[in-house]
């Protein structure tokens, strides 16, 4: 197993192709109303998820409220092979971020306290067996959370303001590759074996701030900034399985000896602005860009340690206990369009699109970031059962453009640790929430 090729491997470990309605491996999955409406919010006051995209918008929010959510994203993702052959496809694996927040204050006081918990980054991939990059990736579990506490104040009845301190509380990953074990014989092979990474995330923090200003009852405007937070994974476990009988790791990958890693992925920052548009009492109509500071992404840096009984070396044979893998990342736009119609004052319902431009530059495309300039088409509901309580539901599909790479362009970057090849996904996210207004 060469050096690249684990690096690559480990390029997963915070990433996911199934990360739904953002480029690269961001989540935007933040609210049920919103999802609703192609992901639009950040000039919106709609409820307490205002939390998640323009904190400024919360003390604008009339009700004190509670809110959970949960979305079921299962990604479709097929690839062939630059050299041919059949047509490889994901299985199928259900995938269920959620979001909880609670707002609350005064009434009638200028200001409002919140909490918001979410999870940003979240996925399970696995390719079928067999396939051309099983010895780049066959399986990935990514699980994260954050918590965001915030505090929203309205200086005017027109402007408010608003900040939250974002905590990466909790992070899991496990990720899983083949690797060809080589008996003294390179003719015959024997294998393939398999190895494991598995790690947690350190705890780390950020900020979300906003500010929001409603001139009149006719239109309001937002803008917000999420800060970059490094996800920093240190002492993860290294682990063979499937191995020769009476062979070990140090015998049958001896250029390889690492038990332990730790890398560390930049979640990057995001600057948003929003637009909302009433025209009457019933529409609602808003309009949000976003930018994405993917460009901190540069390079995957690895450290290993560790002996698995290769003689005295520590991690790498040759004692370089050190590895950079190239990703080169391109910041990235993204346009939201959505709207909602008061029915009547029980039911809501939701249209929305959006477009997104790709993080991921042609020749850096990977298995486990098969990322490309993608559509987005949703729609939603909200039902009011009581006074209080009602049910908020959404539908969204992702469609991504299918994206090919030659082995010429991976060549021609130095990164040839990736596959060549033609990959298409697409994501189907359902989801369903309850509300609660006191």
């Amino acid at each position: 197993m060469t050096v690249k090729t684990l690096l690559l491997a480990g390029g997963t470990l915070l990433v996911s192709a199934s990360a739904a309605s953002a480029s690269g491996f961001q989540v935007n999955l933040g609210g049920q109303k919103n999802i609703g409406m192609g992901g639009v919010g950040v000039g919106l006051s709609l409820d307490q998820a205002a939390m998640f995209y323009n904190p400024g918008a919360l003390a604008m929010v009339r009700e004190n409220g509670v809110q959970l959510g949960v979305n079921g994203a299962i990604a479709r993702v097929s690839f062939r092979s630059a050299d041919g052959g059949d047509q490889r496809m994901l299985d199928n694996k259900l995938v269920v971020p959620f979001n909880f927040y609670a707002g609350f204050g005064p009434k009638d006081a200028k200001y409002k306290f919140g909490v918001a918990v979410y999870t940003p980054y979240g996925s399970t991939l696995k390719y079928a067996d067999g396939w051309e990059g099983r010895y780049v990736l066959t399986e990935i579990t990514l699980q994260s959370l954050y918590v965001q506490p915030t505090f929203s104040y309205a200086i005017t009845p027109q402007l408010s303001v608003g900040a939250g301190l974002m905590i990466l509380a909790y992070g899991n990953v496990n990720l899983q590759k083949d690797v060809p074990f080589p008996t003294q014989d390179p003719q015959q092979p024997i294998g393939p074996g398999h190895i494991t990474l598995d790690g947690k995330a350190k705890t780390q923090f950020g900020y979300n701030a906003g500010v929001f200003f409603k001139p009149s009852d006719k239109m309001s405007v937002g803008v917000s900034y999420r800060s970059q937070i490094d996800a920093k994974v240190e002492n993860g476990d290294v682990t063979y399985s499937g191995l020769p009988a009476g062979a070990s790791a140090a015998l049958v990958n001896r250029s390889f000896t690492a038990t332990k890693f730790s890398a560390t992925l930049p979640l990057p920052a995001v600057a948003n602005i929003g637009v909302g548009i009433m025209p009457t009492d019933k529409l609602t109509i808003g309009l949000d860009a976003s930018l994405t500071f993917w460009s901190t992404y540069r390079t995957l840096d690895f450290g290993f340690s560790g002996n698995n009984g290769n003689g005295g070396t520590d991690g790498l044979v040759g004692g370089n206990n050190f590895s950079s893998s190239k990703r080169y990342y391109q910041d990235a736009l993204a346009f939201r369009l959505g709207g909602q119609y008061k029915v009547d004052d029980k039911l809501t319902v939701r249209l929305g699109t959006s477009y997104d431009f790709s993080a991921v530059k042609d020749g850096y495309v990977g298995p486990e970031t098969p990322d490309a300039n993608r559509v987005q088409g949703s729609a939603g509901l909200s039902y009011q059962v009581t006074e209080h309580l009602g049910v908020d539901a959404s539908f969204l599909f992702e469609a991504f453009m299918k994206r090919t790479q030659t082995q010429q362009d991976l060549l021609d970057n130095g990164t040839s640790d990736r596959v060549a090849g033609t990959y298409r996904t697409n994501i189907y996210v359902p989801g369903i929430g309850l509300h609660y207004k006191f």
